[in-house]
């Protein structure tokens, strides 16, 4: 195996780190590159030839053949290539900045483009007050009136798949009566990931508000879909720290496994830093291979307010999710959106989020007391009663989302020859009111009503797909497109963008 050189990456608690690299990035990048530009490096790249020649960065190096030149001559240079990345016929590598116009000239090579971290998009504390200790989310959506009419229906042989910081597989939350763990496969794409475990704290948490089973707290904290499957897809480090190769292998083996494992649904806290089109967005362009061949993509909002959301957040094909308050009750009558829940129009002009769902004061499954979340935020920590070092307290879109990841494995656990489409068209059309219409799309999300409606018409035909994903120069519109037509191994990659992303994680401000 060649020797992997560490990727020079950003904490996701560096704040100022991270405010530097989008600052950077804003300043070199242009917001969609050029289909037809006649230099295959990114201007990013360039740049870093010219001032910093000699430093080691990481790049990804799309292919339009299987030739193997440009792997050759990345060695050859004194490069290593450090991950395969089939899903788009490219390979990232670390090689030295001045290195990177000499490879771009190599025999079939397309594009190459800075392969740029992802990054934390937390605020710093004061924290949302935490003095309501009870949870309540599952009632304010309507999950135990599901479970109550119908104990059969909790998600049962349906995967979920959690692209984040891992799962602590043996939680007590996440185990079968037999005490084997529902999480049913698990993957590190990481070069730096020792185990899929989850030291950083939040891919746990969001599995337990997936499919949490309430065990180590006697039913106290339950996730939406209580016996669903769960696939832990690690894409960072143990330190929390991931690139954007890492975040497309976590995809890639996605596509490449949907059917071993029946993965219907995947829950994503990550979005661009970068806002452009979702035609020219290779992120949206990935998402919508997933979405187009039958797995349901969930995606947080983000925590920016009312701003343009960026990729894949952006995408009209995918669920969009803000994040409401429950405001201390169960009805939902006095729920409102959250002053940090991203809403807005996209720069195609499109309304998002789809709909919202319980973002504030959340309590879910912790990793391990010493985990980087529990270290940074021990006040979080749920106290005072059997199990409770088995949970932890944490706000943003990122909790919302995986509660409409939860509820679509229910939908689909009850109907599965739903396609995408349809569970979305399900979702909106069920959801509840509240008063601030601009920013929560369709509504809040209702888990009893959305399994219980019977439609099958689908939301938003005749949009034009990703640009990224046609074969040819027509303007191919989902009304046209057949299911599983489109292939990661096929796809017509004409144009990478590769910018920073950001891991929509917690909001610890007020």
């Amino acid at each position: 195996m060649q020797k992997i050189i560490k990727q020079p990456s950003l904490n996701w608690g560096k704040r100022l780190c991270l405010f530097v690299l989008l600052a950077l990035v804003a300043v070199l990048a242009p917001a969609v590159p050029s289909f037809t530009t006649p230099a295959r490096v990114s201007p990013v790249l360039t740049r870093f030839a010219t001032e910093q020649p000699d430093a080691m960065i990481g790049v990804i190096v799309l292919k339009s053949t299987e030739d193997k030149s440009a792997e050759e001559q990345v060695t050859q240079l004194g490069g290593t290539v450090t991950q395969d990345l089939r899903i788009i016929n490219a390979f990232a590598a670390q090689i030295k900045a001045k290195d990177a116009p000499q490879i771009a000239q190599a025999n079939g090579v397309k594009w190459v483009s800075f392969d740029a971290p992802i990054v934390q998009t937390a605020c710093t504390p004061p924290c949302i007050d935490t003095s309501a200790l009870k949870s309540i989310y599952t009632q304010t959506i309507n999950a135990n009136k599901l479970w109550n009419e119908n104990g059969s229906l909790q998600g049962q042989g349906i995967a979920v798949a959690v692209v984040d910081s891992g799962i602590r597989a043996n939680h007590p939350d996440l185990l079968n009566a037999d005490g084997t763990s529902r999480v049913v496969a698990s993957v590190k794409v990481n070069n730096n990931a020792t185990t899929t475990d989850d030291y950083y704290g939040h891919g746990t948490f969001v599995a337990g508000i997936i499919g949490g089973n309430g065990k180590a707290s006697n039913g106290a904290y339950i996730g939406v879909a209580p016996k669903v499957n769960l696939v832990n897809v690690k894409i960072s480090d143990d330190q929390g720290k991931a690139t954007t190769s890492d975040l497309i292998k976590g995809l890639d083996w996605i596509y490449h496994h949907r059917t071993e494992y029946n993965i219907r649904v995947v829950s994503l806290s990550v979005t661009s830093s970068q806002n452009e089109s979702y035609r020219t967005s290779p992120l949206d362009a990935a998402v919508e291979t997933l979405w187009f061949n039958r797995v349901v993509v969930v995606v947080a909002s983000g925590n920016l307010g009312k701003k343009e959301l960026y990729p894949p957040a952006n995408d009209p094909f995918v669920i969009t999710v803000g994040a409401s308050a429950d405001n201390g009750t169960i009805d939902p009558s006095d729920d409102y959106v959250t002053s940090y829940s991203g809403y807005g129009k996209t720069i195609d002009k499109l309304d998002k989020p789809d709909l919202v769902a319980p973002g504030n004061n959340i309590i879910s499954l912790l990793s391990n007391n010493k985990s980087a979340l529990a270290t940074a935020r021990p006040d979080h920590l749920v106290t005072g009663f059997p199990g409770s070092n088995q949970y932890f307290r944490l706000s943003g879109t990122s909790m919302s989302a995986p509660m409409v990841a939860g509820a679509t494995a229910l939908v689909l656990q009850s109907n599965p020859n739903l396609t995408p489409d349809q569970v979305k068209y399900r979702l909106v059309n069920t959801a509840t009111s509240l008063k601030q219409a601009k920013t929560v799309g369709a509504g809040q999300l209702d888990v009893y009503n959305v399994v219980r409606n019977t439609s099958t018409k689908s939301l938003k035909t005749g949009i034009a797909i990703n640009n990224l994903l046609k074969t040819s120069n027509q303007n191919l519109k989902w009304t046209s497109l057949n299911w599983d037509s489109l292939n990661w191994d096929s796809l017509n990659w004409d144009s990478l963008n590769w910018d920073s992303l950001n891991w929509d994680s917690i909001y610890w401000g007020n």
